[in-house]
């Protein structure tokens, strides 16, 4: 829905509104619109749009299907093409090394795919409104009232019309546009180091028969043990690239593909990889993407996904928080509003927490370089390497699996024994 409200639409009242319709968002509204709740859906932007995070992991897969939105996923993925994904790939300074997350700890889905988050995101909202949520493109939150007794919000349109909507429970999956931390100030400060990404999608016109285009490959930069990139291929022989560093190793007087580009024939293997590609559409910068909050949850509202908090793209957890957190918090606003008690720390921030420290723990034992020995010794014990590779499919709050039971405690012992003679 494009057009500006009606004037029976300015005070409507909703039983939730969430903020973006994105991932989370999508997830979200359709796991309460089943339990008979009126969902609004209110998305600053117009879809299809870009987004960057492409690579989707396994566990989004069962997310996806609680939510209802599984089946139409894999049915556009048969009938048009969404690059199949299996696993992932790693190449260091000549050193390759692979999982294959059907070979995993965890049970359910061990594959998934890579996609066009433009296509991806519109297909899942396209079926989101299918179930009889109301969508509203181009109309942007401006400030929150109200929270209590009931949320009132002022909207813009993209006409700069204002009106008021109203709900009983409020949603930010506005990612990261982070919406409410900023209007409720809930920023903090990540305790991620500031790093900066370069990517663009390119016509990547790889020719390397041993190249798998089923898996993300992620390759370290052979100077700079901190410094990676991602190659993410497509079914349409395109691939999204980009590379991801400390401000300090790039020059910021060179324009993003320029950076790009000298990056990626820094690395041999990418070199060869790419050398047919050519660039489409314009490079893009992303600089100090990770962020943090104070909370996650107030008085009638909660925060989804990168709202909340964006760890690091190296292991494309991203879209596998954001629908975690949709999964935990849309039962939880169903029972509030039924008048029953709920505990959202316990019951939200601290769970979903879990699975967010479990990612932490490896992305940062991968910037120490304790996981990057990990993933390239060369004598993996068979049930260890699944446990890892159950983690890397985003199976992240499997507490069956003791690397995510004690994940800090469990790697710091893996890495010591694969640690370099």
């Amino acid at each position: 829905m494009n057009s500006k409200p009606s004037a029976q639409q300015v005070n409507q009242n909703y039983d939730v509104v969430i903020i973006g319709a994105g991932p989370s968002g999508s997830v979200a509204a359709s796991l309460l619109v089943a339990d008979g709740l009126s969902v609004l859906i209110l998305e600053k932007q117009h879809f299809p749009r870009f987004s960057i995070g492409e690579s989707l992991l396994p566990q989004c897969m069962e997310f996806l299907k609680e939510a209802g939105l599984e089946q139409a996923l894999d049915r556009y993925a048969e009938e048009y093409g969404f690059q199949f994904k299996n696993g992932a790939a790693f190449h260091k300074q000549g050193k390759n090394s692979a999982f294959d997350f059907t070979e995993k700890f965890s049970a359910g889905r061990g594959t998934t795919y890579q996609v066009k988050r433009a296509i991806f995101d519109k297909l899942l909202a396209d079926e989101t409104e299918k179930k009889q949520v109301e969508i509203r493109y181009g109309h942007q939150v401006d400030s929150v009232l109200t929270l209590q007794p009931e949320v009132c919000l002022e909207v813009s349109d993209d006409d700069g019309s204002a009106y008021k909507v109203r709900a009983k429970f409020l949603l930010d999956g506005s990612g990261f546009g982070r919406v409410l931390p900023k209007l409720l100030k809930l920023e903090l400060p990540s305790e991620f180091p500031v790093r900066h990404s370069y990517f663009s999608h390119f016509k990547d016109g790889i020719d390397c028969p041993e190249f798998d285009r089923d898996k993300i490959l992620i390759t370290v930069n052979p100077n700079f043990s901190d410094v990676w990139y991602w190659l993410i291929p497509f079914s349409d022989g395109s691939a999204s690239v980009g590379v991801v560093g400390l401000p300090e190793r790039f020059d910021a007087s060179l324009a993003p593909i320029d950076t790009l580009m000298n990056f990626i024939n820094q690395d041999p293997n990418l070199q060869r990889l790419m050398k047919n590609a050519t660039p489409i559409g314009e490079a893009r910068s992303i600089k100090g993407y990770s962020a943090d909050v104070t909370k996650l949850w107030g008085d009638n509202f909660a925060l989804l996904g990168n709202a909340g908090e964006f760890l690091d793209p190296v292991f494309s957890s991203g879209v596998t928080i954001a629908m975690k957190s949709a999964s935990l918090a849309a039962p939880l606003v169903k029972r509030q509003l039924q008048g029953n008690s709920v505990d959202w720390e316990s019951e939200y921030a601290k769970p979903l927490k879990f699975g967010v420290d479990t990612f932490r723990c490896f992305v940062e034992a991968w910037y120490d370089e304790s996981f990057q020995n990990v993933v390239y010794h060369d004598q993996h014990d068979d049930a260890v390497r699944r446990m890892i590779s159950s983690i890397l499919a985003g199976y992240a709050w499997d507490e069956k699996n003791p690397y995510v039971e004690k994940s800090v405690r469990r790697l710091s012992v893996l890495a010591e024994i694969c640690q370099p003679s």
